[in-house]
């Protein structure tokens, strides 16, 4: 299996042989899917609070360009990563459900926020209690909303899901690999903390 060294008197060195559906293999996992995974064109499907956070993602402060997804199609063809951030109610469902078939394969679908994953604090006979009962979600992002920097690391979530497990169909993964993010740990600030960034404070706020 791989790549076999073998010393050959009559060539007068040595020679490489492997098997070629390795060397498709590796092609695919280091050529295709490492191109893939840093240009993806994600398409938020925002309806509440967490679009406003995706756009704080995607501007200059936490660029999202920094991972190649900068480029928002808001047309289901053009796009293979569809954001839901916020609430959906039972008359916007069939619209996404249009949008998620529409889209090309291999697509992945991101669950951003309460409301998206299970329907946040809307209990009610309208709000769809979590998006993954109709489509197939492959990361879920948690919080009301979640920070710009969440975003991010389920957006390297679907990076690592397209470098490792390859480029699968949504048939194939069934409802979704349904992955959850957790989010970035926040420093406790203590009494050593509030004494020493008092001076900090009357400078005014770092931008």
């Amino acid at each position: 299996m791989g790549l076999n060294i073998a010393t050959d008197a009559s060539a007068g060195g040595s020679i490489v042989t492997t098997r070629l559906d390795f060397l498709v293999d590796l092609v695919k996992k280091y050529g295709i899917n490492w191109s893939r995974k840093n240009s993806l064109w994600p398409m938020p499907y925002a309806t509440a609070c967490c679009g406003i956070e995706f756009m704080a993602a995607a501007a200059s402060r936490y660029d999202i360009s920094r991972f190649g997804s900068e480029a928002c199609r808001f047309s289901p063809r053009q796009a293979d990563l569809l954001v839901v951030a916020g609430r959906i109610v039972i008359k916007m469902l069939p619209v996404l459900q249009r949008i998620y078939t529409q889209m090309t394969e291999p697509k992945w679908v991101i669950a951003m926020g309460a409301c998206a994953s299970t329907g946040g604090v809307f209990d009610t006979y309208s709000v769809v209690q979590g998006c993954d009962q109709f489509i197939p979600v492959d990361v879920y992002i948690p919080g009301c909303p979640p920070r710009p920097e969440t975003v991010h690391e389920g957006l390297m979530a679907i990076q690592r899901i397209v470098r490792e497990d390859g480029v699968k169909s949504s048939k194939e993964r069934g409802k979704g690999l349904q992955l959850v993010i957790e989010p970035p740990q926040m420093v406790q600030s203590g009494p050593e903390f509030r004494e020493s960034s008092l001076c900090e404070r009357a400078r005014g706020p770092v931008i």
